[in-house]
């Protein structure tokens, strides 16, 4: 199961590099527009292979996006970063806490 998910995983990371996800935020909007255009005529497509008949005015609108990537993306890596700069501190503060739980257990 581990190989299973590992390989899964990965693969999600390659598709998401190869579209152009991991790149800079003008390059996810481009893909980001390109799925848009591309995602209505897969579903009609696949609609129609199964069957199904469904209209093109039944099928909801595609999302509209009114943010900016880049900002969403620099927010989330200030975030991870000031974590990360707080990780040791903390790690300090919890693991003093424990030793003091630890001696008034013993006591």
């Amino acid at each position: 199961r581990f190989l299973i998910k590992g390989g899964l995983a990965g693969a999600a990371v390659y598709v998401a590099y190869d579209q152009g996800l991991l790149g800079s935020g003008t390059e996810g909007a481009e893909a980001l527009k390109k799925a848009q255009e591309t995602l209505p005529p897969a579903i009609q497509e696949w609609t129609n292979y199964l069957g199904w008949e469904v209209r093109a005015a039944q099928l909801p609108p595609t999302p509209k996006f009114d943010f900016s990537l880049s900002d969403t993306w620099n927010k989330g890596v200030h975030t991870v970063m000031s974590a990360l700069s707080v990780a040791p501190t903390r790690a300090c503060e919890y693991t003093m806490e424990g030793w003091k739980y630890v001696k008034d257990l013993v006591k």
